[in-house]
Parts: structure tokens; C-alpha cells; sequence
């Protein structure tokens, strides 16, 4: 049993009730049917589905918790994902869906991020003029994280952005 499986098996009330009312000792359908208030029809189908993922046993119409099962379960260590790249991180923290949320205060994370909008908003060695910039920059703004004003100055600091009589470009 996943997870997941556990996880769909309890995620209905009805059935949660069936199981607790198993769990506190109800063994028989009526009995179940009792302790969870529910009508006959409903518990009969939630023992159903909880003995199907492996929660319950039935021996003989005498319903009980498959203890060793959920122990292994508790036991199953989760999957790893992949370590996630710092960089990717800061990014899905402070761009989503294309648009600055917000500026980091620390300077390394700005780095990062600044490297990102610099890299999708300039072809390198190409001279864009100060309003050419702006428009770049604008779209990154919308969502009120940053100004483009700001923006351009940290790309010019950080030298991400070269500026020259009005000129800029991206090394």
C-alpha cells in the first residue's frame, strides 16, 4: 500500500468513522455500524475498501486493524527526491510564473536572480537603448515585487548590465 492508497482510503468521513469505530473494537458490520452511526449500507461498503488497501483484515466477518501492515507502512522511508540546485530554490521563491514577487535582501540571492532576468531579457553583446531596457524590465514589475527603475540599477551595479552614454549592454 502507497501513501497515497492510505491517504484516499481515510480521506472519506464515513470511511474514517468505520475505522475508528474498528479501531476502539467494533469487530462485526453491526457493531461498526453502531459506534460510527452510520447506516449498514455505508459501513459494509467502507469495510469493503479499507479491507481492499490493507487497513483492516477480515477473518470471518470479524474486522481488526492490520496492524503489522501499517507498521511496515510507518516503517517504508519516503522517497528522496533529487536535491534541488540552491539557485532553483531562490528562484521559485522570489519569480513565479515569469514575474518578480519580490527582491532578496541578501546579496547573493539577489546575484541569482538578477543573473536570471539578465539572461532571459538580454542577448549578449547587443546595445539596447535606455527605453529598450525598460520595456525589458517592465514585465518583471507587474506583480509590484520591484520597480524597473530599481532593477536596471542593480543590473548596472552588478555589472550584469554595462552602460554607456545611454547605451546598454549585457557582457
Amino acid at each position: 500500500m502507497t501513501r497515497q492508497a492510505l491517504a484516499g482510503a481515510l480521506a472519506d468521513e464515513g470511511r474514517r468513522r468505520v475505522f475508528a469505530a474498528v479501531v476502539l473494537g467494533a469487530a462485526d458490520p453491526a457493531e461498526v455500524a453502531e459506534r460510527a452511526g452510520l447506516p449498514p449500507r455505508e459501513v459494509v461498503t467502507a469495510l469493503r475498501r479499507l479491507t481492499d488497501v490493507g487497513l483492516l483484515t477480515d477473518a470471518d466477518g470479524a474486522y481488526a486493524v492490520d496492524e503489522p501492515r501499517l507498521r511496515d507502512l510507518a516503517r517504508t522511508p519516503r522517497p528522496t527526491r533529487p536535491a534541488e540546485a540552491p539557485a532553483e530554490t531562490v528562484l521559485r521563491t522570489f519569480v513565479r510564473d515569469g514575474v518578480l514577487v519580490g527582491l532578496p535582501a541578501q546579496r547573493g540571492r539577489r546575484r541569482i536572480v538578477l543573473e536570471h532576468i539578465a539572461r532571459r531579457s538580454f542577448a549578449p553583446d547587443t546595445a539596447y537603448p535606455e527605453r529598450a531596457v525598460n520595456d525589458a524590465l517592465r514585465p518583471w514589475c507587474a506583480s509590484g515585487g520591484s520597480d524597473h527603475v530599481t532593477l536596471r540599477r542593480y543590473l548596472v551595479d552588478e555589472l550584469l548590465l554595462t552602460r554607456d552614454r545611454g547605451v546598454y549592454r549585457r557582457p
